[in-house]
């Protein structure tokens, strides 16, 4: 991914001593080592978070989980309704104790 496929802001960032030798030793490219590590960091909070919202998801989420996709689609507006397909997810249903699990066959 390059850092110049968007537009470029500078920003200052104050940091260790150390810690600018040790990006010096690994990378000549400061500003490349920062934004790469910064955009690993990103994805990482946000598949942090999202693992949080499964654990603890939210109360309007565990409506519609209550009502099922296929109720759930069943009270959207006409057009919308080309949009969900419930035939072709695996069901889930959800437990307080175990989050979203395989119903028992």
């Amino acid at each position: 991914m390059s850092v110049s496929a968007s537009p470029l802001e500078r920003v200052t960032v104050t940091m260790p001593a150390e810690l600018v030798a040790g990006i010096d030793r690994v990378e000549r490219n400061r500003s490349r080592f920062i934004a790469e590590a910064v955009r690993h960091e990103l994805k990482r909070r946000q598949r942090q978070e999202l693992l949080r919202s499964l654990e603890e998801p939210h109360p309007d989420s565990l409506i519609t989980a209550e009502l099922g996709l296929e109720n759930w689609s069943q009270g959207l507006p006409a057009g919308d309704l080309n949009l969900l397909d419930p035939s072709a997810g695996v069901p889930l249903q959800w437990s307080g104790e175990q989050g979203w699990q395989e119903p028992d066959a």
